[in-house]
C-alpha cells in the first residue's frame, strides 16, 4: 500500500506540470492586458511610458518561457507569487477563499448523501413502484437541468418571491443552505441510481437469500451486507464526480456571490490576474487526485479481496 501511494503521487508531479504549463500558455495567449486592468482599476491615466514600466514591475515584458519558469521556481520554492490586483500573496488568498468553498462542498455532498442513501435504497428494495418511478423521475429531472438554471430557479422562489434566504449568500446556515442544495442535487440524482442498481444486485446475491432464512432482519442485512457491498460502485461515482463538483461550486458560488474560491477566481479571470489563476489550478488538481488517491485506498478496506490483485 505504501509503494503505491508513493507512485500515485510520484505520477502526480508530471500531471502537475503538464496542467500548469497548458494553463499558463492559455493565460498568456488570452485577450487583454493585465497592467492595463491594473492601472485602470486604480484610476491612473494609461499611458504607454506607465505601462510599459508597470509590464516590467509585473515581469509582463519576459518572453513566455522566462515568465512560466520564474513561476515555476516561485512554487518549488513554495511561493505561489502575488496577485497582480492588489499585491497580496496568492496563497494567502487562495486559503482564505479555500476555507468557504470546503465549507459549502463538505456540507452539498454530505447533503447529497442524506438525500441519496435512503432514496436509492427505498427504490431498491420497493423498485417499479410509484414512489419509485417518481423518485427516478425527479433523478432524470436533476441530471438534466443545468446548475446555473437550479441556481436562479432557487434564488428567485425562496429569495425573490418567499424571501426565505438572502438573495447574497452570507458566512453563515441561512446563506449556505440554497448554494449547498443547488450543488448537491446533481450528484444526490447520479447517486440515487447508482445505489438503487447497486442494492438491486446484490439483494439478487444468495447470501441475502441465507441471511433471510437464517432469520436476520431486513434491515440488518440492507445495512451491514447490502450497502457494505454496493459502497465500492457508490464510491466510484463520488470519485469521478470530484471534477464536476469542483467545476460546479466555481458557478454556484458566482451566482450566489458566496465568498470562496470559485468567487475569487471568475473575478480574477475577469481582472487577468494570472497568479491567482495558476494558484487555483494547483489546488484544484492537487485535491483532485488525493481525492481519487482516497477512493482507491478505501476499495481494499471494503473488499480485503483486492490486495491480492
Amino acid at each position: 500500500m505504501k509503494k503505491y501511494v508513493v507512485s500515485r503521487f510520484l505520477q502526480l508531479i508530471p500531471v502537475l506540470f503538464g496542467i500548469t504549463f497548458l494553463t499558463f500558455a492559455l493565460l498568456f495567449l488570452a485577450p487583454g492586458d493585465p497592467a492595463q486592468r491594473k492601472l485602470s482599476a486604480q484610476g491612473i491615466a494609461v499611458t504607454r511610458e506607465v505601462l510599459d514600466q508597470t509590464r516590467k514591475d509585473m515581469g509582463l515584458d519576459r518572453p513566455f518561457i522566462l515568465q512560466y519558469g520564474g513561476w515555476l521556481s516561485g512554487l518549488l520554492r513554495g511561493d505561489l507569487g502575488v496577485s497582480y490586483k492588489d499585491g497580496t500573496p496568492v496563497a494567502d488568498k487562495l486559503s482564505k477563499a479555500l476555507n468557504y468553498t470546503l465549507i459549502l462542498t463538505v456540507s452539498a455532498f454530505l447533503l447529497a448523501l442524506v438525500i441519496s442513501l435512503p432514496l436509492g435504497i427505498f427504490c431498491g428494495v420497493r423498485k417499479n413502484g410509484f414512489l419509485d418511478h417518481t423518485i427516478r423521475l425527479f433523478c432524470f429531472a436533476g441530471n438534466a437541468i443545468p446548475g446555473f438554471l437550479l441556481a436562479a430557479l432557487f434564488m428567485y422562489f425562496f429569495c425573490i418571491r418567499i424571501r426565505l434566504f438572502p438573495v447574497i449568500a452570507k458566512s453563515s446556515i441561512q446563506g449556505l443552505f440554497l448554494p449547498a442544495l443547488t450543488l448537491s442535487l446533481p450528484l444526490a440524482s447520479r447517486l440515487i441510481r447508482q445505489v438503487r442498481a447497486a442494492v438491486l444486485n446484490q439483494m439478487e446475491m444468495e447470501y441475502v437469500d441465507g441471511a433471510k432464512a437464517r432469520g436476520v432482519s431486513e434491515m440488518y442485512i440492507l445495512v451491514f451486507n447490502v450497502l457494505r457491498n454496493a459502497m465500492i460502485s457508490i464510491l466510484t461515482v463520488l470519485g469521478m464526480s470530484v471534477g464536476a463538483f469542483m467545476g460546479g461550486s466555481v458557478v454556484i458560488e458566482s451566482i450566489f456571490m458566496w465568498p470562496g474560491i470559485g468567487k475569487l477566481v471568475m473575478d480574477s479571470i475577469t481582472a487577468r490576474d494570472y497568479p491567482v489563476v495558476l494558484g487555483f489550478v494547483l489546488i484544484m488538481t492537487l485535491i483532485y487526485v488525493v481525492i481519487n488517491l482516497l477512493v482507491d485506498i478505501s476499495y481494499h478496506f471494503l473488499d480485503p479481496r483486492l490486495e491480492e490483485l
